[in-house]
């Protein structure tokens, strides 16, 4: 009898391990567990979010940089808080500025934060312009403090960004030394010049062949800040 008792309980067991309802595992707890993963944060202005000219959803830059970077075996959890006409000094369409997206974004275990524009801060006196950028990368700092900091500048789509731009420019280019980050400038690179193509009929936006272009331009930066998996 006893025999037949252990079979019995040893069945049940397999049973329970098979068919029984899995644990859930809440998305923090992914995060957590799975130690090969590259943790991102990723703030940004409407050249991030995509809109009605493109970069909606599977079109934006930043899912395909997440693609590319796959196929070069990095894999990446990432958190993007982005806001149309968001900047570090000029809050967007739901009043938030680069520091709130931040305070959004950034996890204590992240190993890059990016920041990326932003054109919007054109109003903006280019000294409180700085101090809101010191700011914004020490919050990020005393969140992540372990993590890269990547700045990417305010791209502009053609050779001749006005003054203010270049201003913004230049005070984040001196923020990003100050706080340890990589600095990259698209408006020195001319990432969109000569490119009307990538550029949406308002002159401003990127279109979806645009958003492809800035993944092309951000992976491999993003990339190289980060590990791949053996």
């Amino acid at each position: 009898m006893s025999r037949l008792v252990t079979f019995v309980v040893a069945i049940a067991l397999l049973v329970g391990l098979f068919s029984g309802q899995p644990t859930p595992v809440r998305h923090n707890e992914i995060r957590t567990l799975d130690s090969s993963l590259n943790r991102i944060a990723v703030v940004g202005d409407s050249y991030t979010t995509g809109g009605e000219l493109g970069g909606l959803g599977s079109h934006g830059w930043t899912t395909r940089a997440w693609q590319l970077l796959a196929r070069d075996g990095i894999r990446v959890a990432p958190d993007v808080a982005a806001e149309g006409g968001a900047g570090y000094g000029t809050r967007g369409n739901h009043g938030s500025v680069f520091e709130d997206l931040t305070a959004d974004a950034v996890k204590p275990d992240d190993d890059l934060v990016v920041f990326f524009g932003s054109r919007n801060d054109q109003g903006v006196d280019p000294t409180q312009l700085s101090i809101l950028a010191y700011g914004t990368f020490q919050l990020a700092r005393r969140t992540a403090p372990s993590a890269k900091f990547l700045v990417i500048g305010p791209p502009w789509p053609t050779a001749d960004p006005p003054d203010p731009v270049l201003r913004i420019r230049d005070a984040l280019k001196y923020q990003a030394g100050i706080a340890g980050a990589t600095f990259i400038d698209p408006i020195a690179q001319g990432w969109f010049v000569g490119r009307p193509d990538l550029i949406g009929k308002d002159g401003v936006h990127p279109t979806d062949a645009g958003h492809a272009y800035m993944a092309e331009k951000i992976a491999p930066l993003i990339g190289a800040q980060l590990t791949r998996q053996i």
